[in-house]
C-alpha cells in the first residue's frame, strides 16, 4: 500500500469516528432535553407524547393532598389546571399558591407524573417560564387590558 493511501485511510477513518462521535453527543444530549410547556398548551393537546417536559405555573390554592411520600395537586396559569401527582420529598419552599416547575410525563389519563418538582427560592420570584404562562393566560382571560 502507498503511502497516500495510507493517508487517505487514516483521514477516514478519522472523520468516521469523529462524525460517530458527534451523534452520540447529539443524541444524548436529544434525550436530556426537557421542552417547558404551560398548562393552558397542555390543555389544548401541544404538549409532547411520550416525552418528559416542564410545566410551570402556580400551586393551586387548596390542592394539595399528601398521602405518604405522594404528593398530587395542581398546577395552573389562572387559565388551566394540570393534576400533578410526585412521589418524593418536596422543596421546603413548595406551598400552595407559590410558582413552581415540575418535570414529567403526562399520562393517556391526564395526570402529570413529575420526576422533579422545582420551587421559587425567595419571597419575590418565580421562574421566568411559570411567570411568562400567568401572565400569558391572564393576558388571554382579560384581552382589554383590565385588572380583574
Amino acid at each position: 500500500m502507498k503511502a497516500r493511501h495510507k493517508r487517505t485511510a487514516i483521514i477516514v477513518g478519522g472523520l468516521a469516528a469523529i462524525g460517530i462521535a458527534a451523534a452520540l453527543v447529539l443524541n444524548a444530549l436529544n434525550s436530556n432535553i426537557a421542552l417547558y410547556v404551560t398548562p393552558s398548551e397542555v390543555a389544548a393537546g401541544k404538549a409532547p407524547k411520550g416525552a418528559a417536559f416542564r410545566i410551570g405555573g402556580l400551586v393551586k390554592e387548596g390542592s394539595v393532598k399528601r398521602t405518604d411520600l405522594t404528593v398530587n395537586f395542581i398546577i395552573t396559569d389562572t387559565a388551566q389546571d394540570i393534576p400533578v401527582a410526585y412521589t418524593g420529598i418536596l422543596p421546603d419552599l413548595f406551598k400552595e399558591g407559590k410558582g413552581a416547575v415540575v418535570q414529567g410525563k403526562l399520562g393517556a389519563d391526564g395526570l402529570f407524573t413529575a420526576s422533579e418538582v422545582l420551587a421559587k427560592h425567595d419571597e419575590n420570584y418565580m421562574p421566568p417560564e411559570a411567570k411568562h404562562s400567568v401572565d400569558q393566560a391572564q393576558k388571554n382571560q382579560n384581552p382589554q387590558g383590565a385588572k380583574p
